[in-house]
């Protein structure tokens, strides 16, 4: 009887002290609060890497300017609302054994799940490798839950 009154008593108190900050009070029966925006469920949004070395297998390099206008031509018109890129050094193991090591770039996309996504991912690792005559282009996907703190 007496949790039942505290509760009574609480929570619409702690609603109240919470309302405007986007905190969120009680279980999944009953919350009390505003939430400053939701969170996207786990399974509708993903984390896309795609990893794309920058040595030209006929000698050079993909220079900065060249990347810049694969992003601008290739990668953005795809995906406008946002991406976030990389300047990163990896290394593999290659099928003769020895070690291999290469500069890249790491373009992450955080975007919901689907085939229209998954359309326009392919076809960016495909331009990638016409452009610049690479072999591979390797992509990792990420299960993700999106929010953002305003």
């Amino acid at each position: 009887m007496r949790i039942r009154l505290l509760l009574a008593v609480a929570l619409p108190l702690a609603g109240a002290a919470c309302a405007g900050s986007g905190v969120m009070v009680g279980g999944p029966a009953m919350q009390v609060g505003i939430p400053i925006r939701r969170a996207a469920a786990i399974g509708d949004t993903v984390a896309d890497r795609l990893y794309f070395g920058r040595s030209i297998p006929d000698g050079g390099t993909v220079t900065d300017s060249a990347w810049s206008a694969f992003l601008r031509e290739v990668v953005t018109p795809r995906f406008p609302d946002g991406l976030t890129v990389y300047q990163t050094y990896g290394q593999w193991r290659e099928p003769d054994g020895r070690i291999a090591r290469e500069e890249s770039f790491v373009l992450e996309v955080v975007h919901p799940a689907g085939p229209a996504a998954d359309a326009d991912l392919r076809q960016i690792a495909e331009a990638y490798k016409e452009r610049f005559r690479h072999m591979a282009v390797m992509r990792v996907t990420i299960p993700a839950r999106q929010r953002f703190y305003e």
